[in-house]
């Protein structure tokens, strides 16, 4: 194998290989031997099929085989002898099939990491809030427990029902006189004053007394997610069956036990404890923040194009679940699939540049990503989403996510060796956000 290198920018290389026919010869016989010991031919014993039998029966699937084991050894070679690392997938051109006595010839494209002067990142100083919980926060998560574990009682009297009660409901909606499929409930319960249902909704059960019926228009809003609802108007007809408000239990040892906690001492301590540790690991990523910051004013270097891509991409998928969580979609934001790339550019092209610093560093610091802590991080994945880890790996390997997957972890490992060199000095909190 013979190969030229080609620098099409600072941060993207093709390299053009020359395979002569001996190579793909023994390319080919290993893939024709591999075959010939495991697959099973009738009139034959398994492992002693003639390999010209073998060849012939399965010449397109040992080709193929044959030529991407090759492309892979290629690969891998022309990598360490470079002594680059692509920051996305390698985009392969020609060689789409080979032939006996035949050599070919293709090319590999890839970004590479730009070449630039690293900043001086160690023994930096930053200031760091200390952590801080109030009392009133622990409360606050008791008081939502005791919400989510009240009893719903019958109000005395007839109503209407007012924000901070329940009513139970049948409701339809209808257009032109005729009913719209799919928005209608009976016995639905619905929470007043806590937006869990459009406010012209709610407002129109707020007018209803119990054991009455009654209709109103109702306009859906015009980003709603259904789009054959979007800005329209319906008629509703509603009636309530029931007037219910919460009876809140005491907070009491078996409350705890019910909650899964020894006592109520033992949920107040793992309250306190999830509290600060999750508001310690916000101050940590805000004095991280104000490291990296500083550190990209000191540094200017080309932009890998994919990373850019795959951070746009993100951002995209970001605020489509944002928007979902709303009742909404991008579509409600009035704009063209290109307009709205357009706009999240420039924090994308903020995160990529962060990231080819962190991975800069990281290559410095001989820092590396194992095979076990990649399986660790899609496992957790998989067990926040229910997917299966197998299913997602190979999504991950197919899709070229595996690449972008270990430049996260790689900055996050860099991150954490600039944090542990830096002089930090803890202030008092400017304002306790609250943690989620």
């Amino acid at each position: 194998m013979e190969y030229t290198v080609e620098d099409l920018s600072p941060v993207k290389k093709k390299v053009t290989v020359t395979v002569d026919p001996k190579e793909v010869e023994a390319a080919i016989m290993a893939a024709v031997a591999i075959y010939r010991t495991n697959v099973q031919i009738d009139g034959f014993r398994k492992g002693k099929v003639p390999a010209s039998v073998v060849e012939k029966r399965f010449a397109d699937q040992i080709y193929q085989e044959a030529r991407q084991d090759l492309i892979n050894v290629h690969i891998n070679e022309v990598m360490q002898n470079l002594s680059v690392t692509p920051v996305s997938g390698v985009d392969i051109d020609g060689a789409e099939s080979i032939s006996r006595g035949e050599g070919f010839t293709y090319s590999i494209s890839f970004e590479v990491l730009p070449a630039f002067d690293l900043p001086p990142y160690e023994g930096l100083e930053v200031e760091q809030e200390k952590t801080v919980v109030k009392e009133e926060e622990v409360e606050e998560v008791f008081n939502r427990v005791r919400h989510d574990k009240a009893k719903l009682v019958p109000i005395d009297g007839n109503g209407p029902a007012v924000d901070g009660q329940v009513a139970n409901i049948d409701f339809a909606a209808y257009a032109d006189g005729k009913a719209i499929e799919g928005i209608a409930a009976d016995n639905f319960d619905i929470p007043l004053g806590e937006k869990q249902a459009l406010a012209v909704f709610e407002d129109l059960v707020k007018t209803i007394a119990l054991g009455e019926e009654k209709e109103g228009d109702v306009t859906f809003p015009e980003d709603f997610i259904a789009p054959d609802l979007a800005g329209k108007t319906v008629t509703m007809k509603v009636k309530v069956h029931a007037i219910k408000e919460r009876q809140l239990p005491e907070m009491t040892d078996d409350l705890a036990k019910e909650m899964g906690f020894e006592s109520m001492e033992k949920m107040r301590e793992a309250i306190l404890n999830s509290y600060t540790s999750s508001r310690n690991n916000l101050n940590k990523a805000a004095a991280q923040k104000t490291l990296l910051d500083g550190l990209l004013k000191m540094v200017s270097f080309d932009l890998p194009e994919s990373m850019v891509e795959t951070q746009i991409n993100s951002l995209l998928a970001d605020m489509r679940v944002r928007l979902e969580r709303q009742g909404k979609s991008l579509a409600s934001t009035g704009k063209k699939p290109e307009e709205l790339r357009a706009e999240v550019r420039p924090e994308a092209e903020a995160i990529a540049r962060a990231q080819v610093l962190l991975m800069s560093i990281a290559k410095k610091e001989a820092l590396d990503v194992t095979e076990h802590e990649v399986n660790m991080a899609l496992f957790q994945m998989c067990q926040r989403s229910g997917e299966d880890f197998k299913t997602v790996r190979e999504h991950y390997e197919r899709s070229g996510l595996m690449f972008s997957l270990r430049d996260r972890m790689l900055a996050d490992k860099a991150m954490e060796s600039i944090y542990a060199k830096a002089s930090i000095t803890e202030i008092e909190p400017k304002e306790a956000a609250k943690a989620e």
